[in-house]
């Protein structure tokens, strides 16, 4: 068309239909023609070239050259817009207006003119518009969305085929083509929110594979359809705002999210507040922006005393918000009013009162109680209290009790009936956070507390205390050292106040129990273990006689001023010296308990006798503390020797000593050591080690005797108790414990008959009880010699020799063809019969008065038998 130098197609409308009718196209050299044939009811398309007299196109769209073109050595371009060689197609359709199956072709070579007149190919690339296809479609499937053709398929048979994720990728299937018309097709429905466009390529080949054309990108873009409902990131939205907030404060912020495309009113969303509850104290209290989702307040009187948290119901609607049709979905929001400090504590009466006894400290006074409407448990609910009068010695204070927010009254400091009786103070309750703007104390935050001070008996005070006084030691029993008192704290208390002595480890003090007078009881002593540091601390107790009684201690310091009363003693007390010493020089000094100027420096002598002591031994001095001490011979014989040592200190009235040194000589070696064996002979062994031995040796020997004796007196008393049974197994006289809890004798299988006497054997009834030596048979069937007492269970021959002799002396004993019983045991046997088998028989006829002589032990079994019918 005249006038078309941008190398695209030009549309005009056709008709009043509002379509386009393709008229012309550029240069298609290098991707090839997209062409939508629309028949112009008018008639046909009419197309020619523009501003050149060298080319026409006739009617079927092909260019054609006029004359031979003869250009220069470069190229040039030919003014058929753009130079272009091209068939445009154009088929025009029936009168009605229809439209086809849109159509790509595959760019053609462009032919461009070299200098020498010649042509050559060469390749342009063009874009192809993308192909749309709406999702969630509901049409036939497959479904032709696009046809794919190249020009070359008039020469030869081509074959087509499609590559790229959703035809031959995955996923696979979605996309096919009919490989000999070209034909792209869809063969389900697509889902934008899977995947929202496609990137295909499409190619072209002869029959033996060999690529025809260079490969097209197809891009299939899937339209957005408004398939998805908003959802909320949160099912219950959770949000707080204080209490008081103006309108138009922030609360929080709720989101929905579309799964359509957000560039589409598919995924645009709107948000509305649906109800709100409470409706308290209006029912429109918030708002919200319907892009954004912001809540903010719209209305004051947020009050969390009244209303503390408030739910609503939120929409959100895609479409723009569109109630006909958009899609919506719900949410709950609750938001919850946070507490501000708007409400100041109140003491729940104006007075408190309390009591506390003098001279306690950490206790409860009293128990400060308010109220306040905050939320508990925060700081704007818990209170503080001050005092802000009638303490201006801080004798009180007042911490908070945390579960219960009571001011809890405390005493800190003593104080003292006699000086004060009574407080009243003035305190005030706050919070710990100061409270909202325009809020004020009000009168009920500040109370009055009337405390009363109770009387006790309170201890006597030493003052002061500790005392100290300063004497010389060695002050003689009875001397009067000082008074030392104490005062009544209790003033309007008439007592009197005793004193005694608590602590005098050296016993030295006594007090006067109503004056309070020191003396002493013995002789004070510096150098005494109880002095340190030249100090004595004794301690007396005062008692009054309050009720309860009451006492207090005090101390007395006394430091002692040293005298010269100890002498000096020689230190060492030991040496050792060899028997040939070199050197032969001892040094020694003195030891004195007393302090200087007492003590130091010495004087050392060595005393006259005995005579050899001179003769042997000679003292040098070498300064105050020290002197030398050497021998004067040239050697002395191993042993032990006691040197007297006078010693004089430096005192005011000098005191002397005579001490000795003990030198012990001994045999030493090349270093000058004494050896070990002369060291144990020199120094000997002591008498109180020697006694100690002794003891030892003596206490053994007389346990060895008493044992010895020990074991000769048990063996007497074994062979003279000794019988032919051993004494354990005796059952005479011996109670035998069988642990059984059986009817007795009835129980065992035992054949009790063998155990009975034969003398003690009656018709229908048996003798219980045991028969003394001297008692006689009651029954004279047979009478048999009384045996002798049992012999020594060694002499066992001759019992039976005896047993033997008896039976043939009897004159009453039976012949010797008759029945002879041999388990008779004679009649001085102390076992009677065992048997209890008749026991409960009568028996009336027994006397068994005689058992009451038997003594004590058989005062309950005569008791039993003898006892008359009781």
């Amino acid at each position: 068309w005249p006038g078309n130098t941008s190398g695209s197609p030009r549309r005009k409308n056709c008709g009043t239909s509002g379509l386009p009718c393709l008229a012309c196209w550029g240069c298609f050299s290098c991707l090839g023609v997209v062409s939508y044939f629309v028949d112009c009811s008018e008639g046909k398309v009419w197309l020619e070239v523009g501003d050149s007299s060298d080319f026409r196109v006739s009617e079927d769209g092909v260019v054609y050259t006029l004359r031979h073109l003869s250009l220069a050595a470069k190229e040039k371009a030919l003014p058929i817009h753009d130079a272009c060689l091209l068939s445009l197609q154009v088929k025009p359709s029936d009168a009605t207006l229809t439209q086809r199956v849109p159509e790509i072709l595959f760019p053609w070579h462009s032919v461009v003119v070299r200098g020498d007149g010649t042509l050559r190919r060469v390749k342009r690339d063009w874009v192809i518009p993308p192909i749309n296809v709406p999702e969630n479609s509901r049409g036939q499937f497959p479904e032709d969305l696009v046809r794919i053709r190249s020009d070359r398929d008039k020469n030869r048979m081509l074959r087509y085929s499609v590559t790229g994720p959703g035809a031959d990728q995955p996923p696979t299937g979605i996309f096919i083509i009919n490989p000999i018309s070209g034909q792209l097709s869809v063969t389900k429905p697509l889902d934008r929110e899977h995947i929202s466009n496609f990137h295909l390529r499409a190619h072209a080949v002869d029959l033996n594979g060999n690529q025809v054309e260079n490969p097209i990108d197809i891009v299939i873009n899937v339209i957005d359809q408004n398939d998805n409902r908003p959802e909320f990131t949160h099912t219950i939205f959770n949000g707080s705002v204080p209490e008081g907030s103006k309108p138009g404060s922030f609360v929080m912020t709720v989101t929905a999210v579309d799964k359509d495309d957000p560039k589409t009113a598919n995924g645009m969303l709107r948000y509305k507040i649906l109800s709100q509850n409470p409706q308290s104290p209006s029912s429109n209290m918030f708002t919200i922006n319907n892009k954004t989702g912001d809540i903010i307040t719209v209305a004051a009187g947020l009050d969390r005393e009244k209303v503390t948290q408030y739910t609503l119901i939120i929409q959100a609607t895609d479409m723009e918000g569109n109630p006909t049709y958009g899609l919506s979905n719900t949410a709950t929001t609750v938001i919850r009013i946070t507490d501000v400090n708007d409400n100041p504590p109140e003491f729940t009466t104006d007075t408190f009162f309390g009591e506390v006894h003098e001279n306690r400290v950490n206790v409860i006074v009293a128990n400060l109680t308010v109220t306040d409407k905050d939320q508990p448990h925060t700081q704007a609910w818990s209170a503080v209290y001050r005092i802000i009068a009638g303490d201006p010695t801080g004798r009180f204070s007042i911490p908070t009790d945390p579960t219960t927010n009571e001011g809890l009254l405390t005493v800190v400091k003593p104080i003292d009936f006699e000086l004060t009786r009574s407080f009243m103070l003035t305190v005030e309750a706050e919070n710990e956070v100061t409270l909202a703007r325009g809020i004020h104390l009000p009168r009920q935050s500040t109370a009055t507390v009337s405390i009363r001070i109770l009387d006790i008996n309170e201890s006597p005070e030493f003052s002061p205390n500790p005392k100290s006084i300063k004497l010389e030691e060695g002050l003689p029993a009875g001397s009067l050292l000082t008074t030392f008192t104490a005062q009544d704290p209790d003033r309007f208390m008439r007592q009197t106040v005793r004193y005694s002595k608590m602590y005098d480890p050296a016993n030295w003090l006594e007090i006067d129990p109503v004056n309070g007078r020191i003396s002493t009881i013995a002789i004070l002593d510096r150098e005494s273990p109880y002095v340190k540091n030249n100090l004595y601390n004794v301690t007396f107790m005062a008692s009054d006689n309050g009720i309860p009684p009451a006492s207090g201690t005090g101390t007395l310091q006394m430091y002692l001023m040293d005298i010269n009363d100890n002498a000096p003693h020689v230190f060492p007390p030991e040496v050792e010296m060899c028997e040939k010493p070199d050197p032969n020089a001892i040094n020694i000094t003195a030891s004195d308990p007393d302090l200087t100027p007492n003590a130091g420096p010495f004087a050392f002598e060595l005393a006259s006798r005995p005579s050899d002591v001179r003769r042997n031994w000679t003292l040098n001095r070498v300064n105050g503390e020290y002197a030398q001490l050497r021998l004067r011979i040239s050697s002395l014989a191993s042993g032990i020797y006691e040197i007297p040592i006078m010693i004089t200190d430096s005192g005011n009235l000098p005191m002397s000593n005579t001490s000795y040194l003990r030198v012990k000589v001994c045999q030493c070696d090349h270093h000058g050591d004494c050896v070990d064996m002369e060291r144990i002979i020199a120094a000997g062994l002591g008498t109180g080690a020697i006694i100690a031995i002794l003891i030892c040796i003596i206490i053994l020997l007389v346990l060895v005797l008493l044992f010895v004796m020990w074991m000769k007196r048990r063996d007497k008393e074994r062979q003279a108790k000794q019988l032919l049974i051993d004494p354990e197994d005796d059952v005479r006289d011996n109670i035998l414990k069988y642990d059984e809890e059986g009817g007795g004798e009835e129980d065992q299988d035992y054949d009790l008959s063998q155990l009975q006497q034969p003398d003690a054997l009656e018709p229908e009834c048996v003798k219980v009880g045991i028969r003394r030596l001297d008692e006689r048979p009651l029954h004279h069937d047979h009478q048999y010699p009384l045996r002798s007492a049992a012999p020594h269970p060694g002499d066992i021959g001759d019992f039976i020799h005896e047993g033997l002799k008896a039976a043939d002396n009897d004159p009453t004993a039976p012949p010797y063809d008759s029945l002879l019983v041999f388990d008779y045991e004679g009649s001085g046997s102390t076992a009677g019969s065992l048997s209890s088998l008749h026991s409960s028989s009568s028996c009336g006829d027994q006397d068994y008065d005689y058992l009451g002589d038997w003594g004590p032990r058989f005062r309950k079994l005569a008791d039993l038998y003898g006892g008359g019918d009781d």
